[in-house]
């Protein structure tokens, strides 16, 4: 009998030891959810489009008009018609990249990175208003620094849990990087 029993110890050992080795690798995997059917999954990717593009319509109604081009400017300041097309590209990159991650983890796990991107989405929003519609150089500075900040850890977090996603936001964080040195620049001629 008393042989038995170190044997039988390794065997509960052992199996104490796969079953919290399988709870760890389900708390592990637990976020990440199947991929939804596909009409539910092209509604969401639409309902991201929706509400990215929402925000680039609102900025929109801001336009840099007269005062605009009476600020001096640096000799780097890009010419008005590369904004539209770039910032399509832009917003059409942004909510693709929320919606992969979407479709992957679903607002459950991934809340963090999608709350990040609704943030990062209303500070874009806000530079628009305050930069041409305020005429607060200063404040859209500092509005543009904190969203350069979220659309670094947006982008990081995206890449965690979708890497394409995370790439997909370079080409913005880019952009917003150049556009933060030229409403710097701007400030600093004005």
């Amino acid at each position: 009998m008393s042989a038995t029993l170190p044997g039988m110890a390794g065997n509960i050992a052992t199996s104490t030891a796969l079953r919290n080795w399988k709870n760890r690798m389900s708390r592990v995997h637990r976020k990440q959810r199947p991929a939804p059917a596909l009409l539910p999954s092209i509604g969401g990717l639409i309902g991201w489009m929706a509400v990215t593009f929402a925000v680039a319509y609102f900025g929109s109604q801001f336009e840099p008009g007269q005062w605009y081009a009476g600020l001096a400017k640096p000799a780097w300041t890009p010419p008005s018609a590369v904004f539209p097309p770039v910032w399509t590209f832009l917003y059409a990159s942004m909510a693709f990249a929320a919606w992969l991650v979407w479709r992957r983890y679903g607002f459950h796990g991934a809340g963090g990175a999608l709350g990040f991107y609704t943030v990062q989405l209303a500070l874009n929003g806000a530079w628009s208003w305050l930069f041409f519609g305020r005429h607060e150089i200063l404040f859209a500075l500092i509005d543009i620094a904190a969203l350069l900040l979220m659309i670094t850890i947006t982008m990081v977090l995206f890449r965690r849990r979708v890497p394409l996603a995370g790439w997909l936001f370079v080409p913005y964080f880019i952009w917003v990087a150049y556009a933060t040195a030229l409403n710097f620049a701007i400030w600093r001629l004005n």
